[in-house]
């Protein structure tokens, strides 16, 4: 199974990404990596782990911090039937470059640290964590942001902590193309708003635009047009809570017709701009 990079956008009004699954998710990325911490809960039922050099499985659900760039398996890999879990994703810095170093969070710092060796929770800190973490997706975003603070404070506290991955083992990621792949990422989110020429985009990843194609999907599971639409929409979402017109959004982020947005926004939603805003709206 071929590792693959995973482009991770926080959500719409959100320093940090949370993701509510209530299924096994048959995704496109799989045996991944990406530079943001990860924390996985799985309320119950058993299932196979692979995280760094480690393979094991868990029972009874299972708690998990992962740390950035450290390869790891989807947990609903080859999963069928009932299912759920909810994954927050986020940089060490989505509270700023120095909130770390605040002395009030020296635990939260020492667990970042240990985070790149990843580590599972026993079943203490699941039954005292797992409900706060099953409230994130439904609260609002300041809610969340202080739950967040909780969670990361009692897993920085927690006495059944083990980590997952071998000591002093490292994966080759290949750092240039780690530099290619991001080079290639901070040109979409400098230039979405504007046509994005595929060619400029080749260049600047050193390859032909037939090669750039199958190694852009290589490397995201992708077609750089999807890579590009998808980032659109993300964009979108954000500019959706302001009082700014449908139409004004959708050409704010890059489509230039409105039937090409309300499309696109519905085939990686599955709702249109509309209903989304509806949604916000309660």
């Amino acid at each position: 199974m071929k590792l693959q990079f995973e482009k991770i956008e926080p959500e719409a009004g959100s320093s940090f990404r949370v993701i509510h699954n209530t299924e096994a998710e048959t995704c496109r990325v799989y045996w991944h990596y990406h530079p943001e911490y990860e924390i996985v809960y799985i309320p119950f039922g058993t299932g196979q782990r692979r995280v760094g050099t480690n393979v094991s499985c868990y029972e009874s659900g299972e708690l998990v911090f992962i740390g950035p760039n450290l390869p790891h398996l989807n947990f609903s890999y080859g999963k069928e039937g009932q299912y759920e879990e909810i994954v927050v994703q986020m940089r060490d810095d989505f509270m700023g470059e120095s909130f770390l170093q605040k002395p009030e969070l020296a635990a939260v710092k020492h667990l970042f640290d240990l985070g790149h060796k990843g580590l599972t929770f026993g079943a203490v800190t699941k039954q005292q964590v797992g409900p706060w973490l099953e409230e994130l997706p439904d609260q609002s975003p300041f809610d969340r942001f202080l739950t967040l603070l909780r969670v990361l404070q009692h897993l920085a506290d927690a006495p059944d902590a083990e980590p997952l991955h071998a000591n002093g083992v490292r994966f080759d990621l290949n750092p240039k193309e780690q530099e290619r792949i991001n080079r290639v990422c901070q040109y979409v989110e400098q230039h979405y708003a504007e046509p994005v020429v595929i060619q400029d985009v080749a260049d600047l990843a050193s390859l032909t635009v037939p090669a750039f194609c199958r190694y852009f999907k290589r490397m995201t599971h992708l077609t750089f047009t999807d890579f590009v639409n998808e980032y659109r929409v993300n964009q979108a979402r954000r500019l959706l809570h302001s009082a700014r017109t449908v139409a004004d959004v959708g050409f704010a982020v890059g489509f230039n017709n409105l039937s090409h947005f309300n499309k696109t926004f519905r085939a990686v939603t599955g709702q249109t701009p509309s209903a989304y805003r509806k949604a916000l709206l309660g």
